[in-house]
């Protein structure tokens, strides 16, 4: 089934808070969702579970009713569309999905035991998607018994706010498969990214040099943790809200980026920042961003000016929004 259709089938496998998010997500935009508890429980368990579950919900639409995202009747409706399901009784909803979100235990060993249950009820058309950050698609692969309809969907927390999706192929993972799954995401409002299969994805790898750097400047003494944090807040994050971080290099020019991290290697430590060899390539080739018409991105053809006025704009809006524009006197 296309995944435009409104009458698409969506299974989530694991009530845990990312399964939930991702229940709440698609039942958000209209999507009725199986909520599919992994584990074997007994009734009396499974019932707390299921009452937890539609607790958190519950509590979740109460907030978006505050800030009027949502009306009460719209909240009911949504709550509505998530059925949580035991694992005994699981089997035909999983069997008639046309998507299956994964979302158990960051335990290799859980992940394994689970998808050799999912290979025996879910339908061999189904496009399978499994949320970690911890893990390779390919190493998950193994355990899927037709591993061209698997690949990695990282969401990130929390699933109903956050856009960002990060989709992660495998090397058997099939092109009409992401394809499917892609416009899955995009039809809910998400925005997802491709990225190979790495360590870390795209914004784990990123926010784990940044937090471990924040962390050592409350360490070195270089400040407070709450100037740390101020500084990321209305310095470092309103920034990169706007622009992407190769694309603000670009602004500002790859050799600026290279003798800065130049400065900081031999001031500091000249592995954490050593320089990439691409920086340094194209500072040698002249491609050093905006001003010499290419870098990470291509400005040959664009009307640079108006790029410049669009990106500063809505920095400014962002800065209104924040009540951090200067006022004048």
């Amino acid at each position: 089934m296309s995944a435009d259709n409104p009458n698409c089938r969506i299974a989530v496998v694991g009530a845990g808070r990312m399964g939930r998010g991702i229940s709440l997500s698609f039942a958000f935009s209209g999507y009725a969702v199986q909520l599919c508890d992994s584990e074997e429980r007994s009734a009396g368990d499974f019932s707390a579970l299921a009452e937890s579950v539609q607790q958190e919900i519950d509590t979740e639409l109460d907030f978006l009713q505050q800030l009027q995202l949502v009306s009460p009747r719209q909240a009911g409706e949504i709550a509505r569309r998530i059925t949580v399901v035991s694992r005994p009784e699981a089997v035909q909803p999983l069997g008639d999905a046309d998507f299956v979100f994964e979302a158990v235990a960051e335990v290799l060993d859980i992940k394994a035991s689970t998808y050799r249950w999912l290979n025996t009820v879910v339908s061999d058309g189904a496009v399978i998607g499994s949320t970690t950050s911890t893990m390779l698609v390919d190493t998950l692969a193994e355990f899927v018994a037709l591993p061209q309809r698997f690949l990695n969907t990282h969401w990130l927390n929390p699933a109903l706010l956050m856009p960002l999706v990060e989709m992660s192929p495998g090397c058997d993972s099939g092109e009409q498969e992401v394809a499917s799954m892609k416009a899955l995401l995009e039809g809910i409002g998400k925005l997802p990214v491709i990225c190979a299969a790495s360590p870390g994805y795209i914004v784990p790898r990123i926010q784990a040099l940044a937090m471990t750097e924040a962390a050592r400047c409350v360490e070195e003494g270089v400040a407070s943790a709450e100037d740390v944090d101020k500084a990321i807040r209305v310095g470092f994050g309103v920034r990169y809200a706007v622009l992407g971080l190769l694309e603000f290099i670009d602004w500002g020019g790859g050799d600026i980026v290279y003798y800065a991290t130049r400065y900081l290697a031999d001031n500091l430590d000249d592995k954490r920042f050593s320089v990439p060899d691409i920086i340094e390539t194209n500072m040698r080739e002249q491609r050093n961003g905006i001003r010499d018409g290419q870098g990470f991105y291509d400005y040959r053809q664009r009307d640079v000016d108006a790029y410049r006025q669009e990106r500063l704009g809505d920095f400014v809006k962002l800065l209104q929004h924040l009540s951090l524009l200067p006022k004048a006197k």
